[in-house]
């Protein structure tokens, strides 16, 4: 879910495609051809040369090379550099995006369903990040294109951009400070007590990297999530609730696996849900519904709300739960009490 980055990332600048040819020389007699090659350019990754030479991207006196054949010293090696995925990540498309508020310093986003944030294995283009960079080219001279926090594929709802250098860093301060006011709305199975704080660390799952768990590990890092039982209903004959969620701390997926591990799992969550269920929702049920933070340009304390997404709020009519407006659900920024005057803004 909500994962916090940090600054002082930068885009992979790209590769030159040009030609590149090696002279061969008498001291890489008897070697493995793939291993001269992989000395001689270095810039490049030695898995990234075998699917040069698998392709026949790689030639020997004009003729395709294979990697394991031994190298004489006369031969003229010819390397035609061809453009991975990665490379063309960080590439402006255009996106459209979901703008709740923009001005020179941020951008705050209503995150649909099913968009991926950021560029990597297996979603290289099509991404927030690509969509940002054509919205706003400056933003290509700002790592990661100015996000400072992410949301899973499958979670809707807010996310702050930062458009400067300077905002991004003030932003990834806030976070970092556990300033930053982030409330979330889960639908999970079961009916959980009516509030509670889950001081849980968490880290990756020991039997399974890809997912995380609460762990007692010395890497494990500090997740608090704060949550309240908001209303019940009932799906498929089996009761579910609706819980807002507040956040201390930003790990990955940390709603997720802290409402699981008390035993009530988010409705639709293919990962750490129960698998007989997940059919009922085609995604996890869980929104960034409300974001509040101080303005790094202006120095006010800003608030943006947005309503469910529509399949979300579909699924809880379908629960017999009516979407709880503003009014109805109390103390949800009130864990401070110090009289500042807070810009409100509603999608």
């Amino acid at each position: 879910m909500d994962d916090e980055l940090e600054a002082g990332f930068t885009a992979p600048s790209g590769i030159d495609l040009s030609p590149i040819t090696l002279a061969l020389n008498e001291e890489h007699c008897g070697q493995r051809l793939d291993k001269v090659v992989a000395t001689l350019v270095p810039q490049f990754s030695r898995s990234r040369l075998q699917l040069w030479f698998e392709s026949g991207h790689i030639t020997v006196d004009g003729k395709p090379a294979r990697g394991k054949d031994t190298a004489y010293g006369d031969e003229a090696i010819v390397i035609a550099p061809q453009a991975a995925p990665e490379d063309t990540a960080f590439t402006p498309e255009a996106i459209a995006l979901d703008i709740v508020y923009e001005d020179d310093d941020i951008i705050v986003i209503n995150k649909p369903a099913g968009l991926v944030v950021h560029p990597g294995a297996g979603n290289w283009t099509g991404t927030l990040l690509n969509g940002l960079l054509h919205h706003c080219p400056q933003l290509v001279g700002v790592p990661r294109a100015g996000i400072v926090h992410r949301l899973d594929k499958d979670t809707s709802g807010l996310m702050v951009v930062g458009k400067t250098l300077a905002a991004q860093t003030d932003l990834v301060r806030q976070l970092q400070a556990r300033t930053v006011k982030r409330e979330y709305f889960a639908l999970v199975w079961g009916t959980p007590r009516a509030s509670g704080t889950i001081d849980s660390p968490m880290g990756r799952d020991a039997k399974d990297r890809v997912k995380m768990a609460v762990s007692s590990s010395p890497f494990a890092k500090p997740a608090i999530t704060h949550y309240e039982r908001v209303a019940t209903g009932e799906l498929d004959r089996r009761p579910v609730s609706l819980v807002r969620c507040r956040l201390e701390t930003g790990r990955t997926h940390q709603i997720r696996v802290h409402m699981q591990s008390l035993g009530f799992s988010l409705v639709g969550d293919a990962v750490y849900g129960k698998r007989h269920l997940t059919p009922v929702f085609h995604r996890q049920a869980l929104q960034a519904r409300r974001l509040g933070l101080v303005h790094p340009g202006t120095g006010e304390d800003c608030e943006w709300t947005v309503p469910l997404a529509d399949d979300f709020a579909e699924l809880i009519a379908k629960a017999g739960i009516d979407e709880p407006q503003d009014g109805d659900v109390q103390g949800e920024f009130d864990d401070d009490d110090d009289g500042d005057v807070v810009v409100e803004y509603r999608a």
